[in-house]
């Protein structure tokens, strides 16, 4: 159910209205814009019926959200949802642009590539500190170390940080260095994660698995939101199909799917869904094409020496190439509609 109330509802309106849910027993989240006031309480409409509601002062009305991901659901709240990453806003009228190599590897490595990826004008660097791998036997990320570096790169270039959390164990110290994190593929359903996720107060970058649909991605999302935290961006990061030219297949139909079913963000990563330096950039600029609200891109300074995914690695000349066409190809999109030329 989903509870919108008048804009200049007082704050003891609110309270009442809240006060009758939980009374029922109901869990429930306030959702505060510019323009808009509402309240979020999934399953209310078997408790409560909307004529209890809709006659209390401070209440416009009661909409039912037949969605099965009930905070997810692009009805759970008036208009879209915009995170805000240290001063950059995912999913507002901007094409927010990550860029980073896939781990810390070294001071020299994370300082060279940050200087380079801040001096394209991208405002967030994404890196990992813990690197969940295949094998046992490859890299695994510096872990406390590499956070450290990422904190000391921060406060050089001025740049937000994206990094992942791998485990519970782990993650205040992720959550204390980060500003953005990042809830990996592999962990798309790890419950116990993403519950974690939704009691951390930074915002969460959370990736599709590699055999998820998009139902299952928005029910990993609704663990997160369940646990209170709003700040939830989507990524596709490609899917496992029967393709061999590819690591995976970038599934670009999901970014307007995805759209269409939720207000939350929706990126695209297309270092990971493709594998191949030679397909990030056409697939990225694919991704913003189909209205994706951001790039989330690998990048290093000699990836021929990189000790993960560096065959996935734009070169420096290649990554700005990609931030300049990207900012074309979305301000192409943002421009007044031109079909009365083709009349």
């Amino acid at each position: 159910m989903l509870i919108l109330m008048e804009t200049q509802a007082t704050p003891d309106q609110v309270r009442e209205v809240l006060a009758l849910l939980e009374a029922a027993g109901l869990r429930c989240q306030v959702n505060q814009a510019p323009e808009s006031l509402s309240i979020v309480a999934p399953n209310a409409s078997k408790v409560l019926k909307a004529d209890r509601i809709e006659p209390m002062a401070g209440v416009r009305r009661v909409v039912p959200i037949t969605s099965p991901y009930k905070l997810a659901s692009a009805d759970a709240v008036a208009g879209r949802t915009i995170v805000d990453v240290r001063g950059v806003r995912i999913g507002g009228p901007d094409l927010a642009l990550v860029g980073g190599p896939c781990g810390v590897e070294s001071r020299e490595q994370i300082f060279t590539v940050a200087r380079y990826v801040a001096e394209a004008g991208v405002k967030l660097l994404r890196a990992g500190a813990y690197k969940p791998r295949t094998s046992p036997y490859s890299f695994q990320g510096l872990g406390s170390e590499g956070l450290c570096l990422l904190e000391e790169v921060r406060a050089e270039f001025d740049l937000g940080i994206v990094t992942e959390a791998t485990e519970v164990e782990t993650f205040d110290a992720v959550e204390h260095s980060a500003d953005m994190v990042q809830i990996g593929a592999r962990n798309m359903q790890n419950f116990a994660l993403l519950r974690r996720a939704g009691r951390c107060e930074k915002p969460v970058l959370l990736k599709r698995g590699p055999s998820a649909t998009l139902e299952e991605w928005l029910y990993a999302a609704e663990y997160v939101l369940g646990e209170g935290n709003r700040n939830v961006v989507l990524c596709e990061r490609g899917i496992r199909t029967w393709s061999d030219h590819a690591r995976n297949t970038l599934d670009i139909s999901v970014v307007p799917a995805a759209k269409a079913l939720t207000h939350l963000p929706v990126m695209v990563d297309p270092s990971h869904a493709t594998g191949r330096r030679d397909l990030v950039i056409p697939c990225g600029l694919a991704g913003v094409a189909a209205g994706a609200d951001g790039l989330l891109v690998e990048t290093h300074c000699h990836p021929e020496k990189a000790l993960s995914d560096g065959p996935q690695a734009l070169l420096p000349s290649d990554f700005i190439r990609l931030v300049e066409q990207a900012g074309a190809v979305h301000r192409a999109l943002q421009a007044p509609s031109l079909t009365g030329l083709w009349m």
